[in-house]
């Protein structure tokens, strides 16, 4: 396993991160796999050599944590793992169970703990952009997470890079800890964050992993999986004929190598300036070990040119733009020209 510093900071991760938004209860979506299912792919990570996990509490509202603490607690050395968590999506009832005002971000953490059965994560994450509370409050109160020894850092996710910029000032201001990481999206069918995001991140010293680097399942040449018949956030997102057109790219450099697809989609993702992990959220081994392959694919550059060629602009993917204006000229509107 390859590890790296994340940005700036003195943690070092290994360049796939085991994302677990897919372990936990089917009672949540039908793609999530239970304890028993989740065992085995938890314990190839460990044994690659994968000390970085990301969960969050959102997922399958909780139970996430709790099946993924049990089993790092039966497989692993506590002190040998780089676990994250993120805050901010609803849990619960109640008006102050989402967002990230102190209230709800202080009552998150100790839920994240006890669920995980952790006195501490390792990362801290803010889940997204919270609009409807001042960057102040929520930076203070994960200042305090940090000096109270409930979190050693934090991180943020999918925000725009003014967004972002706003959180970094507001830290330099107050003297709050500030964000190591930066967890966004990234894969050949979506690459507008290699615009502003990434190169901002760079400049900051700011660590980036990547989730989604099979664009949600579009790009692993699988159609009729269970996630890719069931969750409609792959629709939402890629379903235009430009995204199509590069998962056929993919499946044809795949063919002429002889490997997977997800091996080749993977490795692209792992070539690029500025990432330093990539989240996998593997189904089976055999699709964490596509991954591990994906570490010593090289690309060269006809490879790359087939991978990239039908790529166009798009809007950036959020929380605030998920349905996107398909990459797909608009019909015309007639407008009356005054004489």
């Amino acid at each position: 396993m390859q590890y790296v510093q994340l940005g700036r900071s003195g943690l070092k991760v290994s360049r796939l991160c085991l994302g677990t938004m897919n372990m936990g209860t089917p009672d949540w979506k039908p793609w999530i796999m239970n304890e028993a299912q989740s065992e085995p792919i938890v314990a190839r990570a460990l044994d690659a050599g994968i000390n970085f996990i990301d969960l969050a509490d959102f997922y399958s509202t909780g139970v996430g944590e709790e099946v993924v603490g049990r089993i790092v607690r039966r497989l692993a050395k506590r002190d040998e793992l780089v676990l994250t968590t993120k805050v901010g999506y609803p849990i619960g009832a109640g008006a102050n169970n989402q967002g990230h005002s102190r209230k709800h971000v202080m009552e998150a953490i100790d839920g994240s703990l006890r669920r995980m059965q952790t006195d501490y994560v390792d990362i801290y994450m803010l889940h997204y952009f919270d609009v409807n509370t001042p960057v102040e409050e929520t930076m203070d109160a994960l200042n305090d997470i940090v000096r109270a020894g409930k979190a050693r850092y934090i991180g943020v996710s999918t925000m725009f890079t003014w967004q972002f910029a706003k959180i970094l000032q507001v830290c330099e201001r107050y003297g709050f800890a500030k964000p190591i990481n930066m967890q966004l999206q990234l894969n050949c069918a979506y690459r507008e964050e290699e615009r502003e995001m990434i190169p901002f991140c760079i400049d900051q010293g700011v660590g980036v992993s990547v989730f989604s680097p099979l664009a949600r399942g579009l790009l692993s040449g699988d159609a009729q999986s269970v996630r890719n018949q069931t969750d409609f956030f792959t629709v939402q997102m890629y379903d235009d004929e430009t995204s199509r057109n590069i998962a056929r790219s993919v499946a044809e450099v795949a063919l002429a190598r002889g490997v997977p697809c997800a091996q080749i989609a993977q490795a692209w993702v792992l070539g690029r300036a500025g990432v330093a992990s990539m989240l996998v959220g593997a189904d089976s081994v055999a699709q964490l070990d596509s991954a591990l392959a994906a570490l010593d694919t090289q690309l060269d550059a006809d490879e790359r040119y087939e991978l990239e060629r039908n790529y166009t602009p798009c809007d950036v993917i959020n929380d605030y733009v998920t349905a996107r204006i398909a990459r797909t000229p608009r019909p015309s509107r007639r407008l009356e020209i005054a004489a």
